[in-house]
């Protein structure tokens, strides 16, 4: 009867986190993964103590430190200057659609993707608007590039943050191995919209851009982007990621400029829980032994990256990589990469394959614009193909 209840409460947990919601019920995927995990630990699969080892204080430090980070970024200012500085220099709608493509995914790379998607929709949408022109290509290109730019670092996206903190593979080296298949993905993306969207092929200038005075805080503006720079270096040699995301925020949160609610109310507490839940989730999982139908499942790469690419979809990306993570030695490099280009470009393939997908689409609703289902699926399929094949040739 145990047995059945603790199959029972798993079942549960990963359908409510696949959705997202439980029928019936006000609950979301943090709360759906500490319920979760509440009931395993009383049911008698974990104590408290295993519970609490089970997890990541590295990925939890490293992500809660990127959250303040991006948050002293966009007070500054600095997202908005940076998205006026990409569309100052084209005025046609297909020089707008690489600007963009390319200005979120290079930016994605460095901060977190649901930060980009977050501040340049409401951005694009009222640019858009102001010109004339058909808004729901240059969404898909955020939602998109915000994806595809978030594979080339180990700081891009949540997924590989826990791959940076599982794999110890070098910050550096990860560029070297991702961004080539980050750039490919961009182009490949261009040129899909082009062909999907007649409307984007023209390169005829609009008109003036407009240009909103944006407020700058040009002291905290200057400060960010010191400290900012100094995180990437500090990533770049070689130190310690959690450790060194922890310095930079610390720093960011001695001021006297900024309230320090209005920073922490920007921290995406839901994610952190939910992060802490599924580790726990994880930790009942392999005690029980439940991995081994996917180890018997992977008996190649390629069936290893479809394998991925499926649960990522099914359960969502960070759960589908705490799930496979034990399967891989902290040596096989190879398959690390796998793992991350699984999880992250599976996030194109359908509207709710990604978190920033749901900010684009939730982002645009809340000004009157819709993204359908059917519109996404119609450039999330073919994005999401071509830029598996370029991976797995480029990692094979």
């Amino acid at each position: 009867m145990t047995k059945v209840l603790i199959y029972g409460v798993l079942g549960i947990t990963y359908l409510g986190l696949a959705l997202g919601y439980i029928p019936g019920l006000r609950m979301n995927r943090a709360t759906i993964a500490l319920v979760g995990s509440g009931f395993l630990i009383a049911l008698g699969v974990l104590n408290l103590q295993e519970a609490w080892r089970a997890i990541d204080a590295n990925t939890i430090v490293f992500l809660l430190s990127m959250m303040v980070v991006n948050a002293n970024l966009a007070y500054a200012g600095f997202f908005r200057k940076a998205l006026s500085l990409l569309l100052s220099l084209t005025r046609s709608p297909l020089g707008l659609l690489i600007a963009l493509t390319f200005g979120s995914g290079i930016l994605s790379a460095v901060f977190l993707n649901d930060t980009l998607a977050l501040v340049f929709t409401p951005l694009t949408l009222s640019l858009a608007q102001a010109l004339g022109l058909n808004p729901i290509p240059y969404l898909l290109a955020i939602a998109g590039a915000t994806n595809i730019g978030s594979v080339a670092t180990l700081s891009g996206n949540p997924q590989n943050i826990l791959i940076g903190s599982f794999s110890g593979i070098a910050y550096l080296d990860f560029l070297g191995r991702l961004a080539p298949i980050a750039i490919a993905g961009l182009v490949v993306q261009v040129g899909l919209l082009w062909l999907l969207y007649p409307q984007v092929r023209s390169v005829k200038p609009c008109q003036v851009i407009p240009t909103n005075n944006q407020r700058i805080f040009k002291p905290l503006f200057r400060k960010s982007l010191v400290i900012t720079t100094g995180l990437l270096i500090t990533f770049a040699v070689g130190l310690p990621l959690a450790e060194s995301a922890l310095v930079a925020a610390s720093l960011l949160l001695i001021t006297r400029r900024i309230k320090p609610q209005r920073i922490l109310q920007q921290v995406d507490w839901n994610l952190l829980v939910m992060f802490s839940g599924l580790f726990i989730l994880t930790k009942a999982t392999q005690k029980l032994n439940l991995l081994s139908p996917f180890t018997h499942a992977i008996n190649s790469a390629a069936s290893f990256l479809g394998v991925t690419v499926v649960l990522s979809n099914l359960i969502s990306n960070v759960p589908a990589v705490l799930l496979l993570h034990p399967l891989i030695s902290p040596g096989d490099t190879k398959s690390w990469l796998l793992l991350a280009v699984g999880s992250t470009l599976a996030g194109n393939l359908t509207l709710f394959g990604s978190v920033a997908n749901l900010i684009v689409v939730e982002a645009a609703a809340d000004l009157g614009y819709k993204l359908t289902f059917l519109e996404h699926l119609r450039f999330g399929i073919p994005i999401t193909l071509c830029t598996l094949i370029i991976s797995y040739w480029w990692i094979q």
